[in-house]
């Protein structure tokens, strides 16, 4: 009988991940509608149980380069996500938005990265301010995928402005491309004279690699608007072709772009916004879901990984000078330090935001998810393991920062219901919460 049982673990991923895609499935509209729980901290709970630190169902480092696996995994969806972003955001609205925008994507990001920066090198032992500046880069970005993951329902449509929605898409499908020059500052200071590492990160992370990204996104996306409104309006595309087109629009950017060593998930983002410059895409798509599919599985499947793969024993390993109490602390100030203060310091200067309410929301709600997993992947891959001087942020860097996403995922997947249960006993309670909060 066992010779006709193929055990692999392929086969088990895809038992498990198809079962829990059909059982959440059948209750998903209770769970995201009634319970306002979104699916990824549904997801990140269940890759947890079923990883090797639970059931043992699946053990990803059976599959060989972890690493690498989880560094690729994370760009392929977040190419996806800001290129799905971008696609979803009103006619020129980088244009439209840009004071706004870059208000908050300067400031919010300096601000984010120094007093990431500070409060690691305060906690976490063994740390130089530069080492603490180069992790502290990778929870610089907030992340469309978790972004994406919390809006999507009706408790942000009823209560989350569409303006607040878009700004919020926007910063954060374009700081995900912008996370490099943070990162690699802090990596080139580490690894070579201050004036050496000024001119490479000028010519090659902000010339090479933002600025021809941003040139080649918006290059690749008008001239796909273009050929692709030209085969619409003669007959030449069908209509499932015509619906994918966007997806298979970032994976083309994303091969060629990595090919030449730009960055390739801040020309996704720039090619959606440049690919629906005039709106045209968007409303021919208005009643195709195939976009928001593509976007809901990938989330899926993403915060199942990222729970699966969470390294519980670092958390608290000795050599690194980590425990759960720092962990724990250096969470709390980074999840309240990170952005509010300074997005209500400059409120009044940013266009889109109306009211004191919207720049507390948009202070308050900078998620941290699988970009950061992403850039920490790349953070220590940059460290070699030859560079002795560093090796001790080398190890740091992956526990730490997945400690503050699984913390942000918690958080942030759980905040909705909390804010709903809030309403329900404000609206039940009108006339004694009012005086406090009137804005």
């Amino acid at each position: 009988m066992n010779q006709f049982i193929n055990v692999n673990e392929f086969s088990v991923v895809s038992l498990s991940l198809g079962c829990f895609i059909v059982i959440f499935g059948l209750f998903s509209h209770f769970i995201k509608q009634r319970l306002y729980l979104s699916e990824s901290f549904i997801c990140l709970c269940v890759g947890i149980i079923l990883g090797p630190y639970a059931l043992k169902v699946i053990d990803p480092y059976k599959w060989g380069n972890i690493e690498f696996i989880t560094r690729e995994f994370t760009r392929f969806v977040i190419a996806i996500q800001v290129m799905v972003a971008g696609v979803a955001l009103p006619k020129a609205y980088l244009w439209k938005e840009l004071k706004s925008l870059v208000i908050l994507l300067v400031s919010t990001m300096i601000w984010t990265w120094i007093t990431s920066a500070l409060f690691i090198w305060l906690l976490i032992p063994k740390l130089s301010f530069l080492e603490a500046l180069m992790i502290a880069s990778c929870v610089t970005p907030t992340d469309p995928v978790l972004a994406n993951s919390v809006f999507r329902g009706s408790f942000a449509e009823k209560h989350v402005p569409i303006h607040v929605r878009d700004i919020i898409s926007a910063e954060s499908g374009a700081n995900d491309g912008l996370g490099y020059p943070f990162l690699f500052l802090a990596i080139y200071l580490l690894q070579m004279s201050s004036g050496s590492a000024i001119g490479k990160w000028f010519y090659y992370i902000i010339g090479y690699q933002i600025l021809l990204s941003i040139v080649i996104g918006f290059l690749i996306g008008y001239v796909a608007r273009k050929l692709l409104r030209f085969a619409k309006e003669r007959k030449l595309i069908d209509k499932e072709i015509f619906m994918t087109f966007s997806i298979a629009l970032a994976l083309f950017i994303m091969g060629a772009v990595s090919l030449i060593g730009s960055d390739d998930i801040l020309a996704c983002f720039i090619a959606g916004n440049s690919f629906n410059w005039d709106d045209w895409f968007r409303i021919e798509t208005t009643e195709s879901y195939f976009q928001d599919i593509i976007d809901l599985l990938l989330n899926l499947v993403i915060f199942i990984y990222l729970g699966i793969v969470i390294p519980w024993s670092s958390f608290s390993e000795e050599a690194l000078g980590l425990s759960y109490w720092r962990l724990i602390v250096v969470t709390i100030l980074i999840l309240l330090f990170r952005r509010l203060p300074i997005v209500m310091v400059f409120l009044k200067t940013i266009p889109t935001l109306k009211s004191r309410r919207e720049g507390i929301f948009t202070g308050w709600f900078g998620p941290i998810g699988a970009a950061t997993v992403f850039y920490a992947q790349v953070a220590k891959e940059s460290l070699l393991e030859t560079d002795a001087v560093h090796a001790h942020a080398r190890e740091l860097v992956v526990p730490v920062t997945y400690f503050l996403v699984i913390s942000s995922i918690t958080i942030y997947g759980l905040s909705v219901p909390l804010v709903n249960t809030f309403f329900i006993f404000y609206a039940e309670h009108n006339d004694l919460l009012e005086p406090y909060l009137s804005f």
